[in-house]
């Protein structure tokens, strides 16, 4: 199975989840609602997940083994870390361009 495509679909500044994220697999299977969570410094993937009623969580759908979950892991968190790197680059360019700027050059 092969990852053929990676949205970041939404960022978020607090807390400990950072992004939501979707995956293509194939060209032909798309996973919505992977999260990105930061713990202590570290980032880590969460899988799309159901609440049930005695108030825990159960994964609707995840890797079989640690191989594939590593791999997934760590395509999900690079388009993050480019999503949130060009996010901030935007930002700057338009602060620059408002004369808002207040950071290093």
């Amino acid at each position: 199975m092969v990852i053929t495509d990676i949205k970041v679909r939404k960022l978020f500044d607090d807390g400990p989840m950072k992004a939501i994220v979707s995956v293509t697999f194939d060209d032909q299977l798309v996973l919505h609602d992977i999260k990105v969570i930061s713990v202590r410094d570290k980032n880590f993937i969460v899988m799309p997940s159901r609440k049930k009623s005695d108030g825990t969580y159960r994964d609707i759908v995840h890797p079989i083994n640690a191989e594939f979950r590593g791999i997934l892991e760590e395509e999900v968190l690079r388009a993050y870390e480019e999503e949130q790197a060009r996010t901030e680059a935007e930002a700057e360019i338009e602060a620059l361009e408002s004369g808002d700027y207040s950071g290093k050059i």
